[in-house]
């Protein structure tokens, strides 16, 4: 179960990390193509005459592209990154409430090959948006992240393979397909979970550590004590289920600057 967010309770979350300058000067641009027979419309936040910034690839929570979720990408995007908003679900599918929202993102997580290949080609559209001069993104560094469902779909693009330095998933499934192999990991990844999320039992956060190990990868999984599922979203209001955690935000918006800062640094 997932909650839309809102960039003011996010923004009072993360506000200590927050240049409401840099945010102003932060423009949108949707940028359609297809996946497939699929027309699907991303969203590329970012600024052309500042930069070069990193850039990163965000997947929303089930909700998809929406207002909320957008505002939380600008708010990401001013601190200091390049953002584009993937489209996992295509140009004419919005969900207009959590029933839909769960129908539609359950199909596309029931499917990780489409997952995969969306997930992918909005990186490929954020770099072709770079090329353009569209933004002013740095493309030797490239991240992804996700929140919930978007968690997710990010470590599931460390798992295909995607040329990203590291993905980050907050609040997010952990779960691996069962068919699909891992292909040549090499991003970083960071799972920021809840320690007491019912929606990803401790049986799933084993699996998942025992796949990293496998896969000798360079990752790193946070267990926030007392946080449960969506602990960034202030909409997320079901006690002992879903909620809002206003310190564990803050606390996971840090970590994902201090991850991304030291992966970008490497030469």
């Amino acid at each position: 179960m997932n909650f839309t967010s809102t960039f003011f309770g996010l923004a009072a979350s993360a506000a200590m990390l927050v240049s409401s300058s840099a945010s102003a000067a932060l423009k949108r641009e949707v940028i359609s193509y297809k996946v497939g027979e699929t027309e699907v419309a991303s969203v590329l936040i970012g600024d052309a005459k500042a930069g070069p910034k990193p850039g990163l690839v965000l997947i929303p929570n089930w909700m998809g592209i929406n207002e909320a979720n957008l505002k939380q990408a600008e708010l990401i995007a001013s601190m200091g990154y390049v953002v584009l908003v993937a489209d996992m679900y295509g140009k004419a599918v919005r969900p207009k409430d959590a029933a839909e929202a769960g129908k539609i993102s359950g199909a596309v997580k029931s499917d990780r090959a489409l997952m995969r290949a969306r997930a992918n080609a909005a990186l490929a559209q954020l770099i072709s948006a770079g090329k353009a001069k569209k933004v002013a993104l740095d493309a030797s560094k490239l991240g992804a992240i996700g929140f919930c469902f978007g968690g997710t779909t990010a470590i599931e693009m460390a798992r295909s393979g995607a040329a990203v330095a590291g993905v980050v998933s907050f609040h997010g499934g952990l779960s691996a397909s069962a068919t699909l192999p891992i292909n040549g990991l090499s991003a970083d990844v960071l799972a920021l979970h809840g320690a007491d999320d019912p929606y990803v039992p401790a049986d799933e956060v084993k699996a998942f550590e025992a796949e990293m190990r496998a896969a000798k990868a360079n990752w790193e999984l946070v267990s926030y004590g007392g946080a449960v599922h969506s602990f960034t979203d202030l909409d997320a209001k079901m006690v002992g289920q879903a909620h809002y955690d206003a310190k564990v935000a803050k606390r996971a918006y840090a970590r994902m600057q201090s991850f991304f800062a030291e992966l970008f640094a490497k030469p």
